[in-house]
């Protein structure tokens, strides 16, 4: 994939020029941090899928339904010079556009997007937070329909089979991931 050309400072400018609240602000940390892990794990460009993670929702607070989000936000980041595989990559994670995710990173977006959710909603009612959560426990709430609810457990599931992941992995690596961005996230 073309390099995206912004810095992590600039792509954080754009999250924040778009998104106010701060649920949505974290939640794009949290899948920048797994994104940036998942990178690392399979030798791949760091800053780049850092990018996708922090921007894949950039939009949604000012266009929170579909087809507005996410295609208003493709539409921006166009017009803000970002290459057509980067953009088609934020444009899958919505299953609704029926954009192929036949890349690894689009792959491992769609992956990590409702994972990170889930964890940060696991991990915000825990004493510790995020400190000692175990996948024992996020599997355990995986099954509590109740808890969560509006966290879709297939595109969790759907996203595992994707990207060809183990559950129990790659959940270790998302909650080690936002262990790393701790205090961005609110937890430290």
């Amino acid at each position: 994939m073309k390099e995206v050309s912004l810095t992590r400072q600039e792509c954080l400018d754009l999250l924040y020029e778009f998104t106010n609240t701060d649920s949505l602000r974290k939640h794009a940390l949290s899948v920048e941090a797994a994104m940036r892990a998942y990178a690392k794990k399979y030798g791949e460009d760091e800053e780049l899928w850092g990018a996708a993670g922090l921007l894949h929702d950039f939009d949604y607070e000012q266009h929170p339904q579909f087809p507005d989000h996410p295609t208003k936000g493709s539409e921006i980041l166009k017009e803000r010079g970002f290459p057509e595989e980067f953009r088609r990559t934020i444009l899958s994670h919505v299953p609704a556009t029926n954009v192929p995710r036949d890349t690894k990173i689009a792959q491992t977006l769609f992956a990590c997007d409702e994972l990170c959710g889930f964890i940060m909603a696991a991990a915000v009612i825990r004493p510790n937070k995020i400190a000692d959560l175990e996948v024992s426990s996020v599997k355990k709430k995986l099954k509590d329909k109740a808890f969560a609810r509006a966290v879709s457990r297939e595109d969790i599931m759907q996203g595992v089979q994707e990207a060809g992941l183990a559950l129990d992995e790659h959940i270790a690596l998302v909650i080690e991931a936002m262990r790393g961005a701790a205090k961005d996230l609110g937890f430290a």
